[in-house]
């Protein structure tokens, strides 16, 4: 049987174990306009509308939009119901010591949420991370080929319960989930190079007593690649989960947070997020800040003279000279 594909087998195993030690992030954004171009100038928006039922509102016109640029209104140049626009998915699965119970459900939900949201043109790449990282598939079409991936991923424990593997991330002593690792691997070694649109949906009860990068700069390395983070927070009742920090991932990113406890909401998890995938207004707008600075700009959306819940991402990184 094949060895499981790592992203230390990749060219850049070097620049992995530096961007670890040093994440400095000096990486500039790129910012894709309304054909997946990237276009230095136009901020892309990605937004999904709820009612107070939860019901996806997909009736809205532009003028229903107010975008504001830290605290300055920005005028809309572009704006359309995306359901055809192509999704770039990672789709990350924690197969530590504490998801031992729920990994035949989170295999089979991701199997079904993959066939189910994937459409011509999207991609995706799986990766597990426990005491390491590991790329089970990277980007594909071939839903057979990612089907195969997501069945290759086993609970490892660092004892008894599994094999160990080398590390994607030089991992000498680690001796916990490499959770906040593998999200900025995703973002900063993946998907980083990626145009259009791009998710990650995790699966993971949040904890982490392992990685190398704090979770403000996994947060940062989203962020900065235009990557909406949704989590499934998958967990079994003994182990517990850290739902702050989930949240605060997809909150900070324009994801969304679904607490999970057995297999029917898992699957409903998965049913909701592919529904939000697929019923997404895109905005666009040239900012009125010009200044190439490379700070971080905060973004607010508003649907004017309604009480709905807009979901998107809070902000973005200028690009910088």
């Amino acid at each position: 049987m094949p060895s499981l594909k790592k992203l230390a087998a990749l060219c850049v195993t070097p620049l992995l174990a530096a961007a670890i030690a040093l994440p400095a992030l000096s990486q500039e954004p790129e910012v894709q306009g309304p054909t997946i171009k990237a276009n230095v100038n136009l901020v892309n928006l990605f937004v999904t509308v709820r009612d107070k039922s939860k019901r996806i509102v997909t009736d809205l016109k532009q003028e229903d939009f107010k975008v504001t640029e830290d605290n300055q209104e920005q005028k809309i140049a572009f704006f359309s119901k995306e359901v055809t626009l192509p999704i770039t998915l990672g789709l990350l699965m924690d197969t530590s010591g504490s998801e031992q119970y729920m990994l035949g459900a989170i295999q089979d939900g991701a199997s079904s949420f993959l066939n189910r949201v994937m459409r011509k043109g999207d991609e995706a790449m799986i990766m597990s991370f426990d005491l390491d990282v590991d790329l089970l598939a990277d980007f594909t079409d071939n839903r057979s080929e990612l089907n195969r991936a997501i069945r290759k991923a086993q609970i490892n424990t660092g004892g008894g319960g599994g094999p160990i593997t080398p590390g994607t991330i030089p991992q000498s002593g680690s001796k916990g989930t490499n959770f906040y690792d593998a999200l900025y691997l995703a973002c900063n070694e993946k998907l980083s190079t990626e145009a259009g649109r791009k998710a990650v949906v995790v699966l993971t009860d949040a904890e982490d007593n392992g990685s190398k990068v704090r979770v403000e700069e996994a947060i940062e390395a989203a962020q900065r690649t235009d990557t909406v983070v949704h989590i499934l927070l998958v967990y079994d009742p003994h182990y517990g989960a850290n739902a702050s920090i989930a949240k605060k991932i997809t909150d900070e990113t324009g994801g969304r947070m679904i607490v999970v406890n057995n297999e029917k909401h898992l699957q409903e998890a998965f049913d909701q997020i592919s529904e939000e995938l697929r019923s997404q207004y895109t905005l666009g707008y040239y900012p009125t800040n010009s200044a190439r600075d490379g700070k971080f700009r905060k973004i607010k959306i508003d649907v004017t003279g309604k009480d709905l819940k807009v979901l998107a991402r809070k902000g973005y990184y200028a690009p910088k000279n």
